[in-house]
């Protein structure tokens, strides 16, 4: 019996295993770095100790440091959750050799898929169908070449080490091969110290449908259904759900008893999940086998009912499954969003700041947030933007789906760009809702669920106008004399006796500038929204304390978030990030002829040289941010004048990096 937990992680997982361990009655420890020192899994934990700076390398990826914390604390087992070190064989053994009860599979389990070459050749010996490829240890670049042209473009790049969706590329031809390659295993190189790359056909409009087994230490095995995981981006997941639609009980099982055959095949034992292509003939194949608990796993508990990492837990001190195959059922549907700090409309670019406001909505039996951040905590650079994940069940897929973006719509965060707008056009399209989905749904929907130009409705001018009315008026209050602060003769705001005063600021809206005009009073306030081909106007009143916009005798009730140039409203299940603008001086931007850094992180490489002549989208360098590379391009043609840069840096975001001269028409 495990009495005292470590968790080897942080953020929403270290919180989720929090919950179970303390409903079970096992004490908890937690571990943080610099950067999460006030964390929320720290101050959930019962114990927590300090590992060191804020990069994972000095931190939660340090063996020693985290066995030390094990041992000073007394904890006699250890959970790594998922990510960090929950895949290190070398952490597995160091657990073993200490004598702390490792939550995961043996180092032998891990060795065996930690190479995505070896535990192909594995799989093959295990009757689990396999995508054509080379799993080859060759990694001359003219020898993969070779290969690739044999197999037959497109074509799959993936860094046999990885994960997550790094040091992975498509290549569509063979004049693409090698500049590919490069990237891809520079960029597993940073992820995993580890640049070996294998070689796949590309699966056109493929599925990615994952079976969750769990094994124990008496050879004993089941497999808790499969998991729909089709829709990301950047090879990531967005959008999971369980189970997968349209999926006939035939192909369910065969799925599932491949992989528990997989399992066996390398003695594992705990929680694992075997990733499948699923094509359009209901042919799959196997991609890899993840050793360990996987983000996606609240989406299986909704739908079995039961407790994942309590089963992990059991399992580790010994006992055997908790249920037969038999026991286990699917009931209702379930679905996982993951909501993300970045910009979606800009290539997903994350996003870094501190999140004035995060209000999920409120959970209940069937909505459940995971999350290990609240109000006022920092998204930072060192590791990756997941704010949360939201879960949802419902008696069927059609049900879940309603109350999915009942739940987004409720979900309130401000202070930095996020991912929920984008996630409710993915799942109000068409395709989505009638459960046509691929890894290439959000391309192939690019248009209906990207860069959607937003109009500026008069219930959220409403709100703007009102936001910018208390705003004045706190702003006068405190500059306005103690003696009579309410004589209109100290109100700075030009009141005059008998006349109606209409106040004016402009503001920025979904990059559109707008002019609001408001004239009124807290309880009742008149405005008018001046757009370049619409004037809207309306009124706002506060009703016991409530802001409630009123058009056309419609009542919406809305809430706001100062931030430091502007604002949000939140308003009918929509949310409107604004900025203030200020008088124009005159002066000319700093920044006029430059490309700025889109977020904090580190210089990879300079790809040109200064005066450089270059095209429109040429790619002028490559910077790292939250484990992902991101290549900065040239917006125009032009001459890269100047780098303010260089390869190792690290970069603020919104840091002047190129003086860049766009070429003038002659």
């Amino acid at each position: 019996m495990i009495r005292k937990l470590l968790i080897a992680n942080r953020g929403e997982i270290a919180c989720r295993i929090i919950r179970t361990a303390r409903r079970l009655g096992v004490a908890t420890v937690a571990v943080y770095s610099d950067a999460d020192a006030n964390a929320l899994h720290v101050q959930q934990a019962d114990e927590a100790v300090h590992l060191g700076p804020a990069p994972a390398r000095e931190s939660y990826l340090d063996i020693d440091k985290v066995l030390a914390a094990a041992k000073q604390t007394g904890a006699d087992a250890i959970h790594p959750g998922y990510g960090f070190l929950s895949e290190n064989a070398h952490f597995c053994r160091a657990c073993d050799e200490a004598g702390i009860i490792f939550v995961g599979p043996p180092a032998g389990a891990i060795d065996a898929m930690g190479s995505k070459s070896a535990a192909k050749r594995i799989m093959e010996e295990a009757n689990v169908p396999l995508v054509p490829g080379y799993h080859g240890t060759n990694q001359d670049p003219g020898i993969l070449e070779g290969h690739a042209n044999r197999i037959g473009y497109p074509v799959l790049l993936k860094a046999a080490a990885g994960g997550g969706g790094k040091g992975m590329r498509r290549v569509d031809n063979a004049e693409e091969f090698h500049g590919a390659l490069d990237a891809a295993k520079r960029e597993a190189q940073n992820a995993f110290s580890d640049d070996v790359m294998l070689i796949e056909r590309y699966v056109v409009n493929p599925r990615h449908v994952e079976i969750q087994v769990f094994c124990d230490k008496q050879g004993n095995g089941v497999y808790l259904f499969e998991r729909d995981c089709s829709v990301q981006r950047r090879h990531q997941k967005v959008v999971e759900e369980a189970p997968a639609p349209g999926l006939p009980a035939e192909t369910r099982q065969k799925m599932g008893e491949a992989a528990l055959r997989a399992a066996h095949a390398i003695g594992y034992v705990g929680a694992g999940t075997v990733e499948f292509l699923l094509d359009a003939s209901g042919a799959f194949y196997f991609m890899e086998m993840n050793t360990r608990l996987q983000v996606e796993h609240p989406v299986t508990e909704m739908i079995t009912g039961q407790d994942l990492v309590a089963w992990q837990l059991a399992i580790a001190a010994g006992d055997g499954l908790p249920l037969a195959q038999d026991d286990l059922h699917i009931v209702g549907h379930a679905f996982e969003v993951r909501i993300y700090a970045e910009d979606p409309d800009n290539d997903f670019l994350p996003a870094t700041g501190k999140l004035l406001r995060h209000q999920p909505p409120a959970e209940d039996k069937s909505v459940r947030v995971d999350t290990g951040v609240q109000t006022g905590d920092e998204i930072s650079v060192h590791y990756d933007p997941m704010i949360s994940k939201l879960i949802v069940h419902g008696r069927n897929r059609r049900e879940a789906l309603t109350k999915l973006d009942r739940a987004l719509q409720q979900y309130q965060i401000a202070g930095l760009r996020h991912n929920i707008e984008f996630l409710r056009r993915v799942i109000n399209h068409t395709a989505f809702v009638s459960g046509r989905v691929n890894t290439h749904f959000i391309e192939d929907y690019e248009q209906e669920i990207l860069q959607q130009e937003r109009q500026l409705r008069s219930q959220q001018c409403a709100a703007i106008a009102a936001f910018l009315h208390h705003r004045e008026t706190r702003a006068l209050h405190r500059a306005a004399p103690k003696a009579d602060p309410f004589s209109p003769w100290h109100s700075g705001n030009n009141w005059r006796n008998g006349l109606t005063l209409w106040r004016r600021q402009q503001v920025e809206v979904h990059g559109q500038t707008i002019e609001i005009l408001f004239s009124g009073s807290d309880e009742k306030l008149h405005w008018q929204c001046k757009a370049a081909l619409d004037t809207q106007s309306g009124e706002v009143v506060s009703h016991h304390g409530q802001n409630v916009a009123i058009l056309d005798g419609r009542r919406v009730s809305y809430t706001s978030v100062t931030s430091d140039d502007g604002g949000t409203v939140f308003i009918n299940g929509e949310q409107v990030d604004f900025k203030v603008l200020q008088a124009d001086t005159g002066e000319a931007s700093d920044a006029a002829h430059g490309l700025e850094a889109p977020m904090n992180g580190t210089i990879v490489t300079l790809l040109v040289k200064p005066g450089a002549a270059v095209e429109q989208d040429q790619p002028l360098l490559v910077m790292e941010a939250m484990k992902m590379e991101h290549t900065l391009r040239a917006p125009a043609k032009g001459t890269v004048s100047q780098f303010f840069c260089s390869a190792g840096e690290l970069v603020d975001g919104g840091s002047l990096l190129i003086d860049f001269e766009p070429e003038t028409a002659s």
